[in-house]
This record gives C-alpha cells, sequence and structure tokens, in this order.
C-alpha cells in the first residue's frame, strides 16, 4: 500500500523529529515523534483501517507505522491517542499486542464513556481504567526518550480531548486544521465550541516557531493535496476561522453554523464503541464473531 508521509525534522535538543501518515479514508493525520538523541518513540493517533460498508477491519497504516520504527531502528515507548475518535477506529490496541506498548489518552474518558454508554444503551459497558494503560491529566508531563511531554486539557470537539506538546511539537488533534481549512467540529455529544475557543487560545499561547500538527485535513477548494503541519505563528495569522484575533463570540457563530450543516462522520457509530475499549472489537459472541451495537434514531 503507498501510504502517504512526511517528515518534519528536529530542530534541536528535546525536538522531536516528526514522521506524519495519512489515512484517506477518514482524512486522518497520524504521527510518529521521535526523540533523536535516544531513538526512542511514540505512535500518535494511529488509525485501524475500516470499510464501513463491510464493517470490516485491516491493519495497513498501523504495520506501516511499525515497519518505520523498525527500519529506522527506533524503540517504542508509548502508544498515546489524544480523544476517542468519532471519525476513524483507533489502532492502540492491536499496537499494544504486537509490541507490549503502553496506551495512554485523557482521563476525562471517562466522562466521555458515561454519554456513550447511555446512547448505546450499554450500560456496564466501557471501562478505560482497564483498556487504557494510563489516563493523563491535565498539567501531567512524561517522556519520550529524553524529550519531555506535556499534556494539556483540550476540550471543545470532544470534552475529554487532551493535547500533546513534546519539545516544539504540538500535537493538536481535532482542534486547529490547516490555516486554509480552519477549525474541528464541536456538535458531538459533550462538544462546545466555547469550549474550543479557549483551547485554541492555549494552543496559541505557545511560541511562534512552535510547529502544529492536526488530526484531519480534507483539503480545500484550492488545495488537493493532504498537509498536516503548521506554526503558532501561521495560525495565529491566517487561520480561517482564528486568524487576526477573532473575538469569542464571533468564533461561536462561526463554529456553530458550519456545524448545522455537517452530517455525521459514516464511521461514527461504529468507531466510538470500539474507541472507549481502547480499540479492542465488542467481544465475540458465541460463534466467534464480533458485532457493532448501531443506535437507531438517536441522532
Amino acid at each position: 500500500m503507498d501510504i502517504l508521509s512526511k517528515v518534519s525534522p528536529s530542530t534541536g535538543p528535546g525536538s522531536p523529529r516528526v514522521v506524519g501518515f495519512y489515512e484517506p479514508v477518514s482524512g486522518s493525520c497520524q504521527y510518529i515523534a521521535i526523540c533523536e538523541a535516544t531513538r526512542k518513540a511514540a505512535l500518535i493517533d494511529v488509525v485501524l483501517n475500516f470499510d464501513a460498508a463491510a464493517a470490516r477491519t485491516s491493519t495497513e497504516h498501523a504495520e506501516w507505522a511499525l515497519a518505520y520504527l523498525e527500519r529506522e531502528g527506533l524503540e517504542l515507548d508509548w502508544i498515546l491517542d489524544t480523544h476517542p475518535h468519532a471519525d476513524h477506529l483507533m489502532a492502540s490496541a492491536w499496537l499494544k499486542e504486537r509490541t507490549g506498548g503502553p496506551t495512554a489518552i485523557g482521563e476525562k474518558v471517562r466522562d466521555i464513556a458515561g454519554l456513550w454508554r447511555d446512547l448505546y444503551h450499554m450500560p456496564d459497558a466501557f471501562d478505560p481504567d482497564v483498556d487504557f494503560d494510563r489516563l493523563f491529566a491535565d498539567g501531567d508531563t512524561f517522556r519520550v526518550g529524553e524529550c519531555e511531554v506535556k499534556v494539556m486539557l483540550s476540550p471543545g470537539h470532544t470534552l475529554g480531548s487532551i493535547t500533546y506538546v513534546i519539545g516544539d511539537a504540538i500535537f493538536a488533534h481535532d482542534t486547529f486544521m490547516q490555516p486554509d481549512a480552519g477549525t474541528s467540529r464541536c456538535d458531538f455529544p459533550g462538544g462546545s465550541a466555547r469550549d474550543l475557543y479557549a483551547s485554541l487560545t492555549a494552543i496559541l499561547d505557545h511560541p511562534d516557531g512552535h510547529r502544529i500538527f492536526i488530526g484531519h485535513d480534507y483539503g480545500t477548494d484550492s488545495r488537493d493535496e493532504p498537509a498536516w503541519e503548521s506554526t503558532v505563528a501561521e495560525q495565529k495569522a491566517s487561520n480561517k476561522h482564528m486568524g487576526g484575533g477573532t473575538s469569542e463570540d464571533e468564533y461561536v457563530e462561526i463554529r456553530e453554523t458550519r456545524d448545522a450543516t455537517l452530517g455525521l462522520p459514516t464511521q461514527m457509530l461504529h468507531a466510538l464503541q470500539v474507541n472507549l475499549r481502547g480499540g479492542r472489537l465488542p467481544e465475540p459472541e458465541a460463534d466467534g464473531h464480533s458485532y457493532f451495537k448501531i443506535p437507531a434514531n438517536r441522532f
């Protein structure tokens, strides 16, 4: 499989090399963050490929990531997700099975699980404390090799999204998009345009030269090639929704007006019941097969 990827070099000690790679079905941007000094790496928001029409999973992108680690002689430190994605299935459980690496996400995934237990009418489903090895709180720090990682709570797209700041690399997931595309939607359960405005503003408080790596890109009317890297300065100056000092009220109107026109992601009702289990499919039934539960007339 020919997978589009690009490398953003380290800018010096404490700054990771970042390999971005693209999954076109969901428009997802996935990352490998590498400490050059120690050859340690983290995988961030890696996709489990999914054919929604056939309800069939495959692992092309996760396999590509592991092959990159092996080819480059890198050791995996962490398998990280920024939130329980609504538009793709996460590969974290599969990656842990293959590597033994620890999985992590934000601690407010517990609250997101509560919302979706009700929506799926599955009161005993989803235990993030069991399905992830670490649940990060706002302000937590850890390391990928010698690169320090800071965790920021960044709600808005979901109520529990987190941003990983690794040196000068900000993994901003579904907050910013590329400057010519704007920002991410806020109309999923637990989402809030006002919360997202605060999260975007907090990301822009970083130095202008910090790199921002986003969660999705779909191109624009004037740009066909996917892109996923920008800088704080570029987002401040020219983001379609936030550039030039958009006020909170202006932003909320822009975002909520846009969200009212959007349909649900194709994979959403499949994805949440997998991602809230750390990327594991529903438990197999008596015939050995897993089955999705899809709520009717809830959206």
